[in-house]
């Protein structure tokens, strides 16, 4: 009995503690439950997050049939696009900026093509109306007079006044024939401001192929009323050795933007790209002004051979430096790229030689050079340069007994350019174009100063006042020696 009693009361004393226990450990219990329940609903929660993503993926088709997602093939997925729907208002509006772009150029031809051509011709009243508008333009444009266009030329641009007009040897030479970044841009202001607009030599006549043979034929340029053509050249872009250290570009490059831009030294050894020319700088300009330039023109870029072009040695007599033929390669390069931003190319002779008073071996033998050192990078090209402005006749046309001129016309060259300070002087022959080069240096704008204003002998005031745009820190006189 004893026993049984103390059984008993040793079951109710262990119950009495397992109670207790539990008691005590409650609060624990409570907080592993409560943690363990957050655990799964965040885990089912973030399931549904990929389900759905998944379910997004799937094809229209598959939207009533079950499928895992999981095991789709990734051709079957279609990608959810944040971007917003182009809208047909958005369409026209690129139509129409793309067809303003080339009416600001006077290409209103190009313009109405580039509209009727769009998805959007016969149902937006947007782009009838720009299309009836661009007619009318078109309708009152003048065509210009060829005989009557002028065409201006530079040397390479002095970038630092300091270093070109330092009184050394070259000094004189630069400021001869040399026109200066400043003065160069203050001329374009000016033959803006007074309506000029820049013309390819080739906008001028083409070379036209009938039964009867090929002949010179005369181009239309058409313009508003008061807008007056004019080419542009440069010649001598080949960065010469003599050149280093008087603030000068070195050598072009292709630009980032697949542009034509130039490298310059720094005073410090280092070596900036930027706008350190005639080219980048123009080009700089048309951006910023793109009814200076008809349909795209940009202007004639003419290159000797003698020291190779574009300031990388491409001459033969360099065949020994271990970056000859990467130089010919690059040279190539930039030389495309210019063809390709509208720029047309030229020769200037091999040697810069007075090709109407060389001897004819001489003569012939510079020819040849320039077509296999030269042409053999830049490709085939129509245009010649004279260099000093001799031509190789006199103001007659040329005719088929000028051996010369038959020899040069045997190259491939059909446009033919001297030097003339006359306002314009333009010859269409039988099968060529001869132009006067005016040129817009240190020693043209000088004479203008001195003969002062009003005077007869000035012959820059059409295209701007010499007084406005010579540059003070030029030695004066400039005097040609």
């Amino acid at each position: 009995m004893d026993q049984k009693i103390h059984r008993d009361d040793y079951r109710k004393r262990a119950s009495m503690r397992r109670r207790q226990y539990l008691l005590h450990r409650l609060p624990l219990i409570l907080i592993i439950i409560l943690l363990l329940a957050l655990l799964i609903t965040f885990c089912w929660m973030l399931g549904q997050h990929f389900l759905g993503k998944d379910r997004l993926s799937l094809p229209s088709s598959a939207s009533t049939a079950p499928s895992d997602p999981i095991n789709l093939e990734p051709s079957t997925r279609i990608e959810i696009s944040t971007e917003p729907e182009p809208t047909m208002d958005s369409g026209v509006e690129a139509v129409l900026a793309e067809a303003d772009r080339l009416a600001v150029g006077y290409d209103y031809d190009g313009a109405i093509e580039h509209l009727q051509a769009s998805a959007f011709y016969g149902s937006s009243s947007e782009v009838d109306e720009a299309i009836q508008k661009y007619e009318e333009i078109r309708a009152s444009l003048k065509p210009c007079d060829i005989s009557q266009i002028t065409h201006v030329f530079f040397h390479t641009l002095v970038m630092d006044e300091a270093k070109a007009f330092d009184g050394d040897e070259d000094e004189k030479g630069y400021n001869q024939v040399m026109t200066t970044k400043d003065e160069f841009l203050k001329i374009l202001d000016s033959m803006y401001e007074r309506g000029f607009v820049l013309v390819r030599l080739h906008d001028m006549a083409e070379l036209v192929t009938t039964e009867e043979g090929t002949k010179m034929t005369r181009k239309e340029i058409l313009l508003p009323e008061g807008k007056k053509p004019f080419v542009m050249s440069q010649d001598d872009v080949c960065y010469y050795e003599y050149m280093t250290g008087d603030g000068f570009a070195t050598r072009m490059v292709v630009g980032e933007d697949g542009k034509p831009t130039c490298e310059m030294l720094m005073d410090d050894g280092s070596t900036q790209r930027g706008a350190f020319d005639l080219v980048p700088i123009l080009e700089e300009y048309i951006q910023e002004h793109p009814d200076f330039s008809y349909k795209g023109a940009r202007a004639v870029i003419a290159f000797t051979g003698y020291q190779g072009i574009l300031g990388y040695r491409t001459a033969l007599s360099y065949s020994d430096s271990p970056t000859y033929e990467r130089d010919r390669q690059t040279a190539a390069e930039v030389a495309q790229c210019l063809r390709d931003n509208g720029w047309e190319l030229a020769s200037h002779s091999w040697g810069h030689r007075d090709l109407g008073k060389v001897s004819w071996d001489n003569f012939k033998a510079d020819c040849d050079k320039w077509e296999n050192e030269v042409e053999s990078l830049i490709g085939p090209t129509d245009i010649i340069l004279f260099p000093f402005g001799a031509d190789v006749g006199d103001w007659h046309p040329y005719q088929d007994d000028n051996e010369r001129f038959r020899y040069l016309k045997s190259l491939g060259f059909s446009y033919f350019c001297n030097v003339d300070s006359s306002q314009y002087w333009v010859q269409v022959g039988k099968d060529f174009l001869r132009q006067g080069r005016r040129n817009l240096d240190g020693f043209r704008m000088w004479k203008d100063i001195e003969a002062g204003p009003g005077s007869d002998s000035r012959k820059l005031d059409d295209l701007f006042t010499a007084e406005d745009v010579f540059s003070p820190n030029r030695p004066t006189p400039v005097l040609w020696e």
